[in-house]
């Protein structure tokens, strides 16, 4: 298999989460390389594959992709026939929209509830909210959802599995690692999430990781 997906571990690499996600629901065949992360020698195994030194990285052939929504782009292109987007235009657009917003902001959120698959951490979940930009992030990821299931009609944000579940899950596991409560029918896209094969599949190894990092 030429087609090689470098990832961290899958109990805390969110990055990681989102293209892996992305191909393997897609049924996208590739190699999976794990690299433990917060390692004395992390930095310079990432870097025998990702000239970014960060994780995920996707190798095919000469090819090198090393950031999450520039793979899941590429796969939706080259391997999956473009059913990672939404069919329809506008929607299309709105995914690419909120992947992006999701891609580059959250900080707080990323911060105070960093993702951790195996831990129950309600305490500090409550402790996170504390923080203004927390619960303004936590507001803010509520209203897209909200928003996107209300005009797709669900199970999914825009119907079926598209690159933006892939890109909220790691936020799905957040909110159950912390006990943030969600409305009803945001507990149920959550759920929908968390019950994909895929989805089910990272989680199982998630939980049977042994390595512990420790955040703050």
């Amino acid at each position: 298999m030429s087609r090689v997906l470098v990832i961290g571990n899958k109990n805390y690499s969110s990055w990681s989460l989102r293209p892996w996600l992305a191909l393997t629901h897609a049924g996208v065949a590739f190699e999976e390389k794990r690299i433990a992360l917060d390692q004395p020698q992390t930095k310079v195994q990432i870097l025998r594959h990702s000239p970014s030194g960060k994780v995920p990285c996707l190798m095919d052939g000469p090819l090198v992709v090393w950031d999450s929504l520039a793979i899941c782009e590429t796969a939706n292109e080259r391997y999956a026939g473009g059913t990672l987007w939404p069919q329809d235009a506008d929607a299309r657009a709105r995914a690419r929209s909120v992947c992006a917003e999701m891609h580059s902001g959250f900080a707080a959120l990323r911060t105070h509830m960093p993702m951790d698959i195996r831990a129950r951490l309600d305490e500090k979940g409550a402790a996170a909210r504390q923080h203004a930009d927390v619960t303004t992030d936590i507001a803010r990821v509520q209203a897209i959802w909200t928003d996107c299931l209300e005009r797709s009609g669900g199970p999914l944000l825009f119907g079926t599995f598209s690159i933006a579940d892939a890109f909220f899950a790691p936020v799905v596991t957040r909110f159950r690692t912390y006990g943030v409560t969600l409305a009803p029918p945001l507990a149920t896209y959550a759920e929908n999430v968390l019950a994909l094969p895929a989805m089910r599949r990272w989680i199982e190894a998630a939980q049977a990781e042994i390595e512990l990092i420790h955040y703050g």
